[in-house]
């Protein structure tokens, strides 16, 4: 098996790279510290799986496996985050992740997700597989788990200081087409400011 690790902490992807080379099927490790390292190593290269870290300057692990999608680029794909979100997972797994793990439960449960992918499996912890399924239900639904992808990347921009401007750099759209996502944003969550966002981000652990 040919595994890339991509993480922006060095020591983190040391500590991957050590658990993953007990795996009696891995023959080779590669890392990535970014988002656009890690999109140009799978561009070039043909890998087993990809263990990706959700949350990484500029290109975050969703826009790494939304641009995978884009460009039909396949490989396994296991998302790491800190954070025990259900709806993390579920976007992750509607782009194309092949499983998500938190960071908490790494050493416990990286094995065996990692076997159960490569096998042609998907894996998600069980506790979060039963947090997914208890919400289910549209009325048990959180404000910004009714956004659409886009409009969830952006809050998530919003919500740790981005501007307008900034954030229509980074996604590569117009300044009106981000203020317009930004009102429908405040809308759906019923906020009237950014700063609002940003409170409710960090309740809801969508940010640190």
């Amino acid at each position: 098996m040919h595994v890339l690790v991509a993480d922006d902490h060095s020591i983190v992807r040391e500590g991957l790279k050590q658990i993953v080379m007990k795996i009696d099927e891995v023959s080779n490790v590669e890392e990535a510290e970014n988002g656009t390292e890690t999109l140009a190593k799978i561009e070039n290269n043909k890998y087993d799986l990809v263990i990706l870290d959700i949350s990484m300057p500029g290109l975050s692990g969703l826009d790494v496996l939304k641009t995978m999608k884009e460009r039909n680029e396949k490989a396994n794909v296991l998302i790491l985050s800190i954070h025990p979100q259900e709806q993390y997972a579920i976007r992750a797994l509607n782009l194309g992740a092949s499983g998500y793990l938190c960071k908490d439960s790494i050493y416990e449960e990286l094995a065996v997700a990692i076997k159960k992918i490569v096998a042609g499996g998907k894996y998600i912890s069980p506790a979060l597989a039963e947090k997914i399924a208890f919400n289910k239900d549209e009325g048990n639904k959180l404000p910004h788990e009714k956004l659409s992808e886009r409009e969830f990347q952006i809050l998530l921009l919003l919500a740790i200081g981005k501007s307008v401007k900034e954030i229509a750099g980074e996604l590569f759209i117009s300044d009106k087409t981000v203020s317009t996502y930004r009102a429908r944003i405040l809308k759906k969550m019923d906020m009237k400011h950014n700063a609002e966002l940003t409170r409710y981000s960090l309740i809801n652990d969508l940010i640190e």
